[in-house]
């Protein structure tokens, strides 16, 4: 059951009991959650970052395709970063279709759409 459930089930048995000052406490836990599911959710700082590393990336890439090994050594911002990261970041652009997967000899090639 959810919180929201929970409180839907408490507030039916403090209503039958007539106790209205518990039922306006449920109601405005209710509210409180309505709003907190409502909220502006704003990206991370490590998510912001990523955005400015796919740019780079676009950027940065030949017509040549890469492995995220070769990526990391040919573009100096990835360098730092673990291979784990730059493989998600890589994942993320294929995604939207920015970058092509291709698999020869079970390794991955990236290249520019």
């Amino acid at each position: 059951m959810t919180k929201r459930e929970n409180y839907a089930s408490i507030r039916e048995i403090v209503e039958k009991l007539g106790r209205t000052d518990l039922v306006e406490f449920v109601d405005h836990e209710v509210e409180l959650l309505n709003k907190k599911n409502n909220a502006p959710k704003n990206p991370t700082a490590k998510q912001l970052e990523n955005e400015k590393l796919k740019d780079v990336i676009l950027a940065e890439m030949g017509d040549k395709p890469l492995t995220i090994t070769e990526m990391q050594t040919k573009i100096s911002a990835l360098s730092e970063l673990s291979n784990q990261r730059v493989s998600a970041i890589v994942k993320q652009l294929v995604e939207d279709n920015s970058l092509v997967r291709t698999v020869e000899k079970r390794k991955a090639y990236f290249a520019k759409a």
